[in-house]
């Protein structure tokens, strides 16, 4: 069979978009992450773990929140072949109306949030933070139209400005003794930059036309994926929900603190490779071998960074810890070593569920999250009473089991088995760990100076990463030698 010049055409223009898309993506995460990171450095150097723990006990209703102002249909936009003025603006003015609707909700339950945790300051924190559903209901639709169209060059410019404004003005803060407040104003000027940006990079602007028959269409995919992203977040967060009722505000704020070191890396890593294979497996959702193998280079890629990064993490938590939020949160070291483990699976569990998010089989993306869920529930029943530490042991062993359960659904959807699979990430799993052992090797010479022996482990730590995967050929190593020589070849460089 001959392929027309039309279809390679369009394979080459949607492999150019693909890697201008990756490329991008990276940009964005590195550039929003890096910033964020940094700026949160140095309010945590500033403030205190309890005015962190304020801000997580309201991250669960914030984030439900969040979900439902996308309500699932802007996701169905990207999912969807093909889409119209009427599609996109009847989305548009029901995320307007679901933002005023949260506003309202949160305003008036406020008092409940803060009776819950026995916290009278939240109310003020509940209600400022609840007005930002509105500004946000106003860019969801701009966000979603570059992030359809694989426009991630224009994403990564705005997420950069918004980051670095918002960032100057929480320290600012800080600085001049607005404690929890700091923390308020990043996520409401971030927020409100982003929206306004949105508008001003994309010209796409509403007209007068709804249409209840279009979102309709649209109903059936997006109300599986609102569930699923329901639950998603509910379970994510359920944690500093538990944590934060039962234990201290600085308890929860210690916690809190190394979820956010863990996920800095792995949220990267997932969050590039979900934007960006999302709206391309979509596109080529009915060529289920060119799927699987998009999804195999995919997972590769995942585990080749993330392996070594969270192993490299658990070994280095202390010298981390000390000099990047200083020696007052040394209580979070044990629960930043353990969750190490979760982001060992969460990136690829991301992936395998991307998957079957983009072929549009939502019921069973809802069913695998709901089974997920479930199994958290029962482990906080039984974990509960015997501390963080135990909660989060009870945490690694349900991504664990959820983990398998979505490879066997997503093996059979695409004939891609759990040992194939495992296949493809085992070698570097071993690397990895034989690099973590080396990098604790280190620690058996006494080096005191906390920056010193970080900069050694970190140093080691990726020479001896790279120079095992050289020697023992790993494929998605060789392959990244072999396109950085080319393209410097090509530079003449």
């Amino acid at each position: 069979m001959i392929k027309s010049p039309e279809n390679s055409a369009n394979k080459d223009k949607l492999k150019t978009k693909a890697l201008s898309g990756f490329i991008w993506a990276f940009v964005d995460a590195v550039g929003y992450q890096g910033i964020q990171f940094v700026v949160l450095i140095i309010l945590a150097r500033i403030l205190q773990p309890a005015e962190f723990g304020l801000i997580a006990m309201l991250t669960v209703f914030i984030s439900l929140g969040q979900v439902f102002l996308d309500s699932g249909f802007a996701t169905a936009l990207i999912q969807k072949k093909k889409t119209n003025h009427i599609d996109e603006n009847s989305v548009f003015y029901f995320n307007i109306i679901c933002g005023l609707v949260l506003f309202i909700f949160l305003w008036f339950t406020a008092p409940w949030i803060s009776r819950f945790y026995n916290e009278p300051s939240l109310i003020l924190l509940t209600r400022v933070l609840s007005f930002t559903f509105i500004v946000d209901s106003f860019g969801i639709l701009h966000y979603t139209l570059m992030k359809r169209s694989i426009n991630f060059k224009r994403l990564a410019k705005i997420s950069v400005i918004a980051s670095s404004f918002s960032g100057v003005i929480a320290i600012l803060m800080a600085y001049n003794d607005y404690g929890v407040w700091s923390l308020v104003g990043y996520t409401a000027v971030n927020k409100l930059s982003r929206v306004i940006l949105y508008w001003l990079y994309n010209s796409w602007r509403p007209r007068f036309i709804f249409s209840f028959n279009s979102l309709r269409s649209m109903f059936n995919y997006g109300i599986n994926i609102l569930f699923v992203s329901l639950l998603q977040t509910l379970f994510n967060n359920i944690y500093l929900l538990v944590i934060g009722k039962l234990f201290t505000p600085a308890d929860l704020g210690f916690y809190s603190r190394a979820n956010s070191l863990q996920k800095i890396p792995v949220q990267n890593i997932s969050g590039i490779l979900s934007r960006v294979t999302f709206p391309i497996f979509s596109r080529i959702q009915d060529e289920k071998h060119k799927l699987k193998r998009g999804l195999k280079k995919t997972i590769s890629s995942a585990a080749f960074i993330t392996f070594p990064l969270m192993i490299g993490m658990y070994v280095s938590a202390k010298p981390l810890v000390i000099v990047l939020l200083t020696s007052k949160w040394l209580p979070l070291v044990p629960y930043l070593e353990l969750l190490c483990f979760i982001g060992l699976i969460y990136p690829l569990n991301t992936i395998n569920l991307n998957v079957l998010k983009s072929i549009g089989n939502s019921k069973l993306l809802f069913r695998l999250e709901l089974f997920q869920k479930i199994l958290i529930f029962f482990a906080i029943i039984v974990t509960y009473k015997s501390g963080i530490e135990n909660m989060i042991i009870g945490q690694i062993a349900v991504y664990l089991l959820g983990y398998i359960c979505n490879l066997y659904f997503v093996g059979q959807s695409l004939n891609y088995r759990v040992l194939e699979q495992i296949k493809d990430i085992y070698l570097v799993f071993i690397l990895s760990v034989v690099m973590g052992v080396f990098i604790h090797s280190i620690t058996l010479i006494n080096i005191y100076n906390m920056y010193l022996l970080l900069f050694i482990e970190i140093t080691l730590g990726a020479l001896s990463y790279f120079l095992l995967c050289y020697i023992f050929k790993v494929s998605i190593f060789m392959e990244s030698v072999r396109y950085l020589k080319k393209n410097l070849k090509s530079n003449n460089l």
